[in-house]
């Protein structure tokens, strides 16, 4: 069996949870809106999270005084980012969950955009070297 054949069942625990949601209230609502229902559907399946987590950034070994704010942090290794925008994800959303996992240290990340007729979504890995 390959690796890419090998599940990671916290991962899709999530994304069903996201897809669950999408289902339920479709496209058009605020960003807010899914992360209040996400946030119920998480309890309801039982997922951990941690909500609106501040991420320190340090530069030289200093921590600076700006943040970044991911809206999830599941399972205390996974973050969650939600858009609500009606054009595709870009890479500039992306880029801004791969500066949330380097300011984690965190290696994985999910990034949901329910503002389209389908549930988007992206994964994001970062190995860290």
């Amino acid at each position: 069996m390959c690796a890419e054949d090998i599940r990671d069942p916290v991962t899709f625990a999530i994304i069903g949870a996201a897809m669950t949601v999408h289902k339920e209230l479709g496209h058009g609502f605020l960003e807010a809106v899914y992360q209040e229902a996400l946030e119920q559907e998480f309890i309801y399946r039982e997922i951990p999270y941690q909500r609106e987590c501040d991420l320190p950034i340090f530069y030289r070994s200093q921590q600076l005084k700006t943040t970044y704010r991911s809206d999830f942090i599941c399972y205390e290794s996974i973050i969650v980012e939600l858009k609500a925008i009606s054009v595709e994800l870009t890479g500039i959303d992306q880029s801004q969950i791969l500066n949330y996992l380097k300011a984690s240290k965190l290696s994985k990340a999910l990034l949901f955009n329910f503002g389209r007729s389908s549930l988007e979504y992206k994964r994001q890995i970062l190995t860290q070297h």
